[in-house]
């Protein structure tokens, strides 16, 4: 083996045994538990006997309309936290000056300054029936009654595409940023507009962020329990919640370990259904930038040979 590989490999080793000690074990951990189940009152769990029991308990239609609103809660939260962050990223790499750049960088990562339970609970002061939003919009005529937004399933997402956003601000700005003005200045001056140059040169060219920062979005939010306990109460049920409460509340290491495990084949599954939805969309837009940047070849005409009579 060459120096230069068995040097890079050797300082991979870190990385690897930090994977493998608090990544790889504990996932394992939690897979072998859920095969278990709860011996009596006082139990925890065991794994003499194995068996599929608790998945089958999992799957109730109790817990299954929780993992269906998890669902919807993480595909809004990271569709609004997009629909949200491109704009604020296209505009701090391609309208604000480089020398302010970094000032806008800090503000967003602000949010990350406070703990995450504290600006939670301060949406909890924010969206109370008795609080200020709600007298303000009483003020201005919006609503006639206290605001009743607490304690259900848009207050969640309000949550969470607030604790959320720069995770994908962040991801994008960067993308956008390594998307060169010459590129832009070169499809407005073959005839593209503003929106035919953002969907057909800007978007394209940064796919790497926006798959990060999706990434990023929905993978943590999909586990929150934080935000679901403090703002969603009985009507904003979270899996995180579940699987928190059989661990910490139940004792049920086993089927709560089932819940761990099906919420992580969910995430799986979506991202793979999400990316798939994707490249079949993509696929024409591809073909025919394809088709432009590759025209058929024009082959010169053949000679004309005369046979002598």
């Amino acid at each position: 083996m060459p120096k230069s590989k068995s040097t890079g490999a050797f300082l991979a080793v870190p990385a690897w045994v930090w994977l493998a000690v608090f990544f790889i074990a504990p996932v394992a951990m939690v897979v072998w538990f859920s095969f278990g189940y709860k011996p009596g009152i006082f139990g925890t769990h065991a794994n003499d006997v194995l068996s599929l029991d608790r998945y089958i308990e999992a799957m109730s239609p109790t817990f299954f309309a929780t993992f269906t609103n998890t669902l919807w809660v993480g595909v809004i939260g990271t569709v609004l936290c997009f629909l949200i962050g491109a704009p604020v990223a296209y505009w701090m790499a391609f309208k604000v000056k480089p020398q302010r750049r970094g000032l806008l960088i800090a503000l967003v990562l602000v949010p990350f300054w406070t703990n995450f339970l504290v600006r939670t609970i301060g949406w909890q002061v924010i969206l109370a029936p008795e609080g200020w939003m709600s007298g303000l919009l009483q003020s201005v005529g919006i609503i006639d009654g206290p605001l009743e937004l607490l304690y259900t399933r848009t207050a969640v997402v309000i949550g969470v595409v607030y604790n959320y956003l720069p995770l994908m601000v962040l991801p994008l700005f960067v993308a956008f940023d390594r998307v060169g003005p010459a590129l832009r200045e070169a499809s407005k001056d073959l005839g593209a507009g503003r929106v035919a140059t953002f969907f057909r040169v800007t978007l394209p060219l940064s796919q790497p962020g926006v798959v990060a920062g999706v990434l990023l979005v929905f993978i943590p939010l999909m586990g929150d329990y934080i935000t679901a306990t403090v703002l969603g109460g009985a009507k904003g049920n979270m899996v995180g919640q579940l699987v928190a409460s059989q661990f910490q509340t139940a004792q049920n290491w086993a089927l709560g370990s089932a819940m761990a495990v099906l919420l992580m084949l969910v995430i799986t599954l979506t991202i793979a259904v999400a990316a798939l939805i994707v490249w079949l969309v993509s696929l024409p837009f591809r073909m025919a930038n394809r088709l432009e940047l590759d025209p058929e070849p024009v082959t010169a005409p053949k000679e004309r040979v005369e046979v002598p009579a």
